[in-house]
């Protein structure tokens, strides 16, 4: 790829290749039991870096990327809804991987396979720890020992989140582009000849559970109270083995970013911005009779989890219970799914 920025559109990121990220708000889940994958409560706002680069720490502004605001123990996962061409999205949690629980790479491995294919993952809500199930990205501040990264490295250096696309090779991509081609020419012929119901679906990811339709003077930099995510609740969401030959990939990444998890009150300082309020009541939510979601996709294979991550523990093993009050959703509040604008963002090192 001639073109390695990421750019942001809207809360999006736009990585080279076409895979596409939000990250979303959602509740978190009790630390015990396996549970439905729960709403998404809107995009976490996320900034360029370099845009405040008299506020911002000096080593975020040598890392470059971008940030977004995040409260103590709040939740979110990552959407890829908007992907328009295959991608092999590498994961970090402080630089370990979060689908291997390796530490960061730039090559693709597939033993263990340390990415997640797009769009056919059409999201990812933790950690890959167990058999069918994820453990929920949960914000928690560095030095604790709490983060994955210091409980799988012994030390909390990086925090924030790492992402790293992979496009498929020339040769392969072109293929894939002439198959998709055909296909909408295919689809075209069918809908004048009164053969199709509707329109052939374009591949991308299924839209986020509860998202929109489409999960006084300048401030001194100094520097800032750093998060990380640990892990919380388990539930059922699987993480996509890939079927494709390693050799399809790109050895080279088209595109990386970093991004920076800030604490609400340095969210005001840096960017002047009131952050968004702290996430809804969980109890009021199920309450109120609105959804939660299951995903299943009959046709793809779950990858297993790895040692180190399955033995990664819970905020609430290190900060203490959570004591949020918790209602489990009724059985029909369940719902089952499926059966380039804006300036570049700035990399740095990192």
């Amino acid at each position: 790829m001639s073109d390695t920025s990421v750019r942001i559109d809207g809360n999006r990121l736009l990585l080279p290749g076409g895979a596409a990220v939000r990250f979303i708000r959602t509740l978190r889940l009790p630390e015990t039991g396996t549970h439905p994958l729960p709403p998404g409560l809107g995009e976490f706002p996320v900034r360029r870096v370099s845009d405040y680069a008299d506020t911002v720490p000096e080593a975020w502004r040598a890392r470059g990327g971008v940030m977004l605001p995040v409260y103590l123990r709040e939740a979110m996962w990552l959407s890829f809804a908007g992907t328009k061409e295959p991608a092999a999205l590498q994961v970090g949690v402080g630089k370990v991987c979060a689908v291997s629980g390796k530490p960061w790479s730039d090559r693709l491995t597939r033993d263990p396979q340390n990415y997640v294919v797009l769009p056919r993952q059409p999201w990812l809500d933790g950690i890959n720890s167990g058999t069918g199930t994820v453990r929920q990205f949960v914000a928690v501040p560095l030095g604790m020992g709490a983060t994955v990264e210091g409980q799988i490295t012994g030390e909390e250096v990086w925090g924030g989140v790492q992402l790293q696309a992979f496009p498929l090779g020339e040769a392969e991509l072109a293929r894939w582009r002439e198959e998709e081609r055909r296909r909408a020419e295919s689809a075209r012929g069918a809908a004048r000849s009164g053969g199709a119901f509707g329109a052939a679906m374009p591949m991308s990811a299924p839209a986020a559970p509860g998202s929109a339709p489409a999960r006084s003077g300048v401030a001194r930099a100094r520097s800032a109270p750093a998060m990380g995510l640990g892990v919380g609740g388990s539930m059922r969401q699987e993480v996509y083995r890939d079927e494709r030959p390693l050799t399809d990939w790109a050895e080279r990444p088209a595109g990386r970013v970093f991004v920076h998890l800030v604490t609400p009150p340095e969210w005001l300082r840096i960017t002047g911005e009131t952050p968004p309020p702290s996430p809804v009541d969980r109890a009021a939510y199920t309450q109120a009779g609105l959804p939660w979601y299951d995903y299943y996709d009959q046709d793809a294979l779950d990858l297993a989890p790895t040692g180190p991550l399955q033995g990664v523990k819970p905020v609430g093993d290190w900060i203490g219970d959570d004591h949020e009050p918790w209602q489990a959703p009724a059985q029909q509040q369940v719902r089952p799914l499926k059966d380039a604008p804006g300036a570049p963002v700035e990399d740095g090192d990192w």
